[in-house]
């Protein structure tokens, strides 16, 4: 058979268009399978990466949809997002002219690999329907209490006018208009996702089957939990008075009070109110307000890389139970976020304390003995016995955090608590290209979400995006309305949503058919038939943030009553990136493959086939030009060796007792290579093995001439390949058998029967030679061939043992 993957590919993809071959079933008898790619964004072309993610995604489902399972595989758009209006502002084009055009050319890029989509669910995030029902979810939110406006510190350019994300802030300054960076409080939107930290935490345990252990580790480090003890520091008499007694004390919190007579230091973030208050009413000096405005201006991500630094505010509290005065410093550090922004530093027994103290010539007390000396020049960090620590001393640190703990709480200077580094999800942009937030801000009523029945909010579509604010916030017609309370004048919300909200429920919107969509964002009985989601495929650089927040949504739609499901993914896995020369594939970098141009070269079976084979899915993938080529030789060879069968409606019988030695051997690489698909995709998806294991069934074959053997070879075969490669074994199983019919194929276990060993014949323990004996050799006959074999090495010396191990070797003891 000529190969011609062009011809061939587009004249597959043409039928399974035309047959809908790849809609899933609204039969919910039927056992089912959810195996979802991660949203793509429309960036305008596809990348090796998203290649290797859709083709992994593509191969699971169609595996198991010959397996009869009803296969739930569908695609969307994650289309909001700054990148729109950056292309806005560089072209002048509008954010939803430019998203929905790159969606139409990606569609067809995407379609030209063969994947098995379902095309009817298909939708993208800044649909206005799909806003409609994220809306209502947010108001079904903040009706439960979930959804709070505080205000809080972040990044703002004061020339683009824009809040900045982290990633955003390059060395202090804006990424875009490269001037500086301020730290600005200012109103915002949350999701209390701390209100289910606990449970997020938990519920890990139930993913450690199919989830890495390193997406967990990832999650349950964000999550951060943590049990110490929370008190307050009083402030010294002369400190009150310097605050105008308008700060008696502050809490701190601590994972090791056993340390706590180690205590030199406290240390306030530079946000804290009490730093506020000094600065407000001028009393520290300039010098010291502009260092400290200096460390305000920096993101917590950049103060957490930098040097330690820090200010004496000239004042002190009291220790609790030594009542000696401790001087308090402001430290860039310390985070505003966690533990009350402040904290007690014992620089003996923490790294962070001691890099600090040592820089400003602070006291440094130890507290603790380990087993690791402290000399004064380093921190000492583990576990011990407590010394200096009064009639604490001597107790075991575990020991000792109990009695410290239970002593704070009977004197009522402070109690035993569980803290977690995670924040409250932070949803509101400055930004015009992303869902609307739908409350309303009324002279009368105050906050207050829009009806129901006005939802969705759209955007408007006539504004000009120049990176100078938020369009949303100068389109008057817009963002002037009426309450839905009282009926007066009122402003709309102006700030869009994060885009992670659109992402963590997309997966539940595919669940339904597309004709209840105007009505709800899934229909409940269709999502608890296909949720969990099966099989989940994505980069790991989501591992926390995207997963988390999908995690989150899927148990506060179970408590709104949407799903019975806790948990939306029940096994992921996280596919390695696409290297090139070494790196990641960059435009700026220069080293950017084409999957257009690989396709059009060598087809797309082609670039299928080598994107599965060059690496295990977990792993990083080098490109290869030559692995590419060597790729589509494979497939051509596959095609035209086809010449060597017969057709024929099923696999031929055959006698496989009356076979040659070759016809026998590549019998049983071919149903090696079955297991080993069977095996795979059990979970691993170890697709370079597969295929390896397909490629040497194939030379098996080429080494034998009979034609049924060929024709039973390419049945399998075809049926192994059809994940990996759809569109030319759809073609060659038409050709041969008839018809592209894929289902599962029964191991014949008589391949796998051995009829002859090869069994080692060694002299004194030093191998001589091999011979290939029946399996069912007896042992006299056994020695007695091995024996004839090593007849020269035997001669003139004295045989004093015979050793025979069956199926392995013969071993020859002489003197």
């Amino acid at each position: 058979m000529q190969y011609n993957p062009l011809e061939i590919e587009s004249k597959w993809q043409k039928q399974w268009d035309e047959t809908q071959a790849f809609e899933p079933s609204s039969d919910f008898i039927q056992a089912k399978k959810y195996i979802l790619s991660m949203f793509p964004y429309p960036s305008g072309r596809i990348h090796m990466g998203h290649v290797r993610n859709y083709t992994i995604g593509d191969a699971i489902a169609r595996h198991h949809r010959k397996h009869g399972f009803n296969v739930l595989h569908p695609i969307g758009w994650d289309s909001f997002g700054m990148p729109a209006e950056n292309a806005a502002i560089k072209h002048g084009v509008h954010p939803k002219k430019w998203t929905y055009e790159n969606i139409d050319y990606m569609r067809k890029e995407l379609a030209s690999l063969g994947l098995s989509f379902s095309k009817k669910r298909e939708f993208a995030a800044s649909d206005v329907l799909y806003t409609k029902h994220e809306q209502r979810i947010f108001i079904e939110m903040f009706n439960k209490g979930l959804v709070y406006q505080k205000s809080a510190t972040l990044n703002w350019c004061n020339t683009c006018q824009t809040v900045l994300a982290n990633e955003q802030v390059e060395e202090g300054c804006c990424w875009r208009c490269d001037n500086p960076v301020e730290q600005r409080l200012l109103p915002g939107y949350y999701l209390k996702i701390t209100q289910y930290a606990q449970e997020l935490l938990d519920d890990c345990e139930k993913l450690k089957a199919g989830w890495p252990n390193q997406v967990l580790t990832m999650q349950e480090n964000w999550i951060g939990r943590s049990e110490g003890l929370e008190f307050s520091f009083s402030l010294s008499a002369e400190s009150k008075a310097k605050l105008a007694h308008q700060f008696e004390s502050y809490k701190v919190f601590t994972t090791r009070p056993d340390t706590i007579y180690g205590v030199s230091y406290s240390a306030l973030a530079p946000e804290h109110a009490i730093v506020k208050y000094l600065i407000e009413h001028k009393l520290l000096s300039e010098e010291k307000i502009a260092q400290i405005k200096k460390m305000q201006s920096v993101g917590a991500r950049e103060r957490a890389q930098a040097p330690k630094e820090g200010v004496s505010l000239e004042i002190n509290v009291i220790h609790p139970l030594t009542g000696k005065n401790v001087p308090v410093w402001v430290a860039n550090f310390v985070l505003i976020e966690y533990g009350g922004g402040a904290v007690m530093a014992v620089p003996a027994h923490d790294e962070r304390d001691f890099e600090f103290a040592n820089k400003y010539n602070l006291p440094i007390i130890q507290s603790i003995e380990s087993s690791t000396p402290f000399d004064g020049t380093c921190a000492t960090t583990e576990y011990g016995k407590l010394v200096n620590s009064a009639y604490f001393s001597g107790l075991a640190s575990k020991e000792a955090q109990k009695a410290i703990i239970a002593h704070f709480e009977a004197q009522k200077m402070g109690t035993k608590v569980i803290n977690y580094k995670l924040r409250d999800w932070g949803i509101s942009r400055q930004r015009y290209w992303g869902a609307p937030i739908p409350m309303i801000h009324c002279p009368k009523c105050g906050l207050v979400p829009e009806k129901f029945e006005n939802l969705p909010v759209a955007l408007p579509e006539d504004v000009e995006i120049k990176g100078e604010g938020n369009p949303l916030d100068k389109h008057l017609t817009w963002k002037y309305t009426t309450c839905p309370c009282c009926g007066d004048n009122a402003i709309r919300e102006t700030d869009t949503m994060d885009t992670f909200f659109q992402s963590s429920w997309y997966f539940l919107r595919y669940t339904t058919d597309p004709s209840l969509w105007h009505d709800v964002p899934f229909d409940k009985a269709s999502a608890n038939y296909w949720m969990n989601v099966d099989q989940y495929i994505g980069g790991i650089e989501h591992a926390i943030l995207h997963l988390l927040y999908a995690r989150f949504f899927t148990k506060v739609l179970r408590d709104l009553g949407y799903v019975n499901t806790d948990e939306p993914f029940a096994n992921l896995l996280t596919q390695g990136m696409v290297l090139k020369d070494g790196s990641k594939m960059s435009k700026s970098k220069g080293n950017t493959v084409d999957p257009d141009a690989i396709i059009k070269t060598y087809g797309a079976d082609t670039a299928r086939l080598f994107i599965l084979f060059a690496a295990p899915p977990q792993k990083e993938l080098e490109w290869n030009d030559s692995a590419v080529e060597g790729a589509f030789r494979f497939l051509k060879r596959f095609a035209q060796k086809a010449e060597n069968a017969f057709t024929c409606k099923e696999i031929p019988n055959i006698n496989h007792a009356t076979l040659s030695k070759e016809s026998k051997y590549a019998r049983k690489k071919v149903y090696e290579a079955l297991k080993k698909s069977n095996e795979i995709f059990e979970g691993g998806y170890t697709f370079n093995t597969l295929i390896a294991a397909c490629m040497e069934a194939l030379n098996a074959l080429s080494d034998q001439n009979d034609a049924t053997v060929w024709s039973e070879g390419y049945f399998v075969l075809l049926n192994i390949l059809e994940p990996i490669v759809p569109h030319v074994c759809w073609e060659m199983s038409e050709t041969l058998f008839g018809c592209a019919n894929f289902s599962p194929i029964a191991i014949k276990e008589e391949v796998f029967v051995e009829e002859s060993m090869i069994l080692a014949v060694t002299v004194n323990g030093k191998k001589r030679t091999e011979i290939e004996v029946e399996t069912s050799i007896s042992k006299e006959e056994a020695l007695r061939l091995g024996k004839e074999s090593v007849a020269k090495w035997l001669e003139g010396s004295e045989l004093i043992k015979e050793i025979y191990v069956p199926n392995k070797l013969i071993n020859l003891v002489v003197k």
